[in-house]
């Protein structure tokens, strides 16, 4: 008798970093509607328990830690450890230029070494660390499934017209983490098979209230003629994370609107 993969996550534990942010809550709280136990990991402590505390179901666990620090890696991993199981890891954690360290998301002539040293660290080093450390917990789950966030900005270059005349700014770190992300997803799919799973999504621009001409130009971009939510990656992160792609690793599936189909 032939049974149909289903995206339950009934009885697994879901480690999701970066899970108190606006995207973060969200694959979160997808994961958790699936039946998992979520380990809610994320840079301040009570976000990461008010965070934890609104997803349905029971158990979930937040973790306060800085992945910058390798202490805070450490934490994470101990916790991890502590709970004797992980069968998705979602490295979701991204650097955003608010933590003091100037030369970020400015022109690229302003853009500074420490920044793009920090967003490479927090962005590709962090989920390298995490993977290589949960790794005999994935494989022992049976049906472990890595999912790294990627972006467009990793598949394709830029387009600066978009932000002509705004203050908002596309800096080469975040593009180069990002496609260095989508890189590692399939080294890891390799390295790490046939035991874990290792894929990755590619998110379009999310609405967030950007200057009203970015989003007019934007959305003249996307055949589906939109800005994304942080609701429409709540399929793809269900699914990958879940026996339905039992049988997908190493790729990054673009969920963009059709940005990068032109």
């Amino acid at each position: 008798m032939t049974t149909t993969p289903t995206t339950a996550l009934t009885g697994r534990t879901a480690v999701v970093t970066g899970g108190a942010g606006p995207l973060g809550r969200v694959l979160a709280d997808a994961l958790a509607r699936a039946g998992a136990r979520v380990v809610v990991v994320d840079l301040d402590e009570e976000s990461c328990a008010a965070a934890a505390a609104a997803l349905p179901g029971s158990d979930h666990v937040p973790v306060g830690a800085d992945l910058l620090d390798p202490q805070g890696i450490s934490r994470v991993v101990d916790v991890v450890r502590g709970l004797g199981a992980c069968d998705v890891l979602v490295n979701n954690a991204a650097f955003t230029g608010t933590s003091g360290v100037p030369g970020y998301a400015v022109p690229f002539e302003e853009q500074t070494d420490d920044a793009f040293a920090m967003a490479l660290a927090l962005n590709l080093t962090a989920p390298f660390s995490l993977t290589r450390q949960l790794a005999p917990l994935l494989a022992a789950s049976g049906h472990g499934s890595v999912v790294n966030v990627s972006s467009i900005y990793g598949l394709v270059g830029p387009n600066m017209g978009l932000y002509e005349g705004t203050r908002m700014g596309n800096p080469a770190a975040y593009a180069a983490s990002k496609g260095g992300i989508a890189q590692l997803t399939r080294y890891l799919s390799t390295v790490l098979a046939p035991d874990v799973r290792v894929n990755a999504f590619a998110p379009g621009g999310i609405a967030r209230g950007q200057d009203e001409s970015f989003v007019e130009r934007y959305e003249q971009l996307t055949p589906l003629g939109r800005m994304g939510t942080e609701d429409d990656f709540r399929g793809v992160v269900t699914w990958l994370a879940s026996d339905a792609s039992a049988y997908v690793t190493g790729q990054v599936v673009a969920v963009d609107g059709g940005w990068t189909a032109w």
